[in-house]
């Protein structure tokens, strides 16, 4: 007696039928969040110029989004805190937000911190969507960002 193995397509099917719940649930888990990254620092006169690219992973419209940061030179030391409004933020849906930063060279800053959300709000948005799995990265060099 013979035994036969199913085929790869046969094997692919069977695969991505088990499969699939798995990976539905772990997209839906990973992407119920904010990702925000700072992708560029341009200095513009006496003032530096901060970029993010920002995406709400929520299944809703955030209307208002104001992030509280905290400035750091490249020494470590607090240079200022100050609030990044973003505004609304559509759900699924990249955003880039700049702020200007006056009296403040560029080549000075060397971490940001995102010290919590100041307000986070938009119909059936919870308190903590703004924060919660809050993903951050950088994109510019020499500028860490940290939550």
């Amino acid at each position: 007696m013979t035994m036969r193995h199913p085929g790869k397509s046969a094997r692919a099917l069977l695969a991505a039928t088990l499969l699939a719940p798995a990976i539905a649930t772990a997209q839906d888990a990973q992407g119920q969040n904010v990702t925000l990254e700072l992708n560029a620092v341009e200095q513009v006169d006496e003032a530096c110029r901060i970029s993010f690219l920002i995406q709400n992973g929520h299944d809703t419209d955030i209307a208002q989004a104001v992030y509280e940061a905290v400035l750091f030179d490249t020494e470590g030391r607090v240079d200022r805190m100050t609030l990044f409004d973003f505004g609304a933020l559509p759900a699924a849906r990249p955003r880039v937000r700049q702020f200007v930063v006056p009296g403040m060279a560029c080549a000075a800053l060397g971490r940001l911190l995102i010290n919590g959300a100041d307000t986070c709000a938009g119909e059936g948005v919870a308190q903590d969507a703004c924060v919660k799995d809050l993903t951050l990265r950088s994109r510019a060099e020499g500028v860490e960002v940290m939550g």
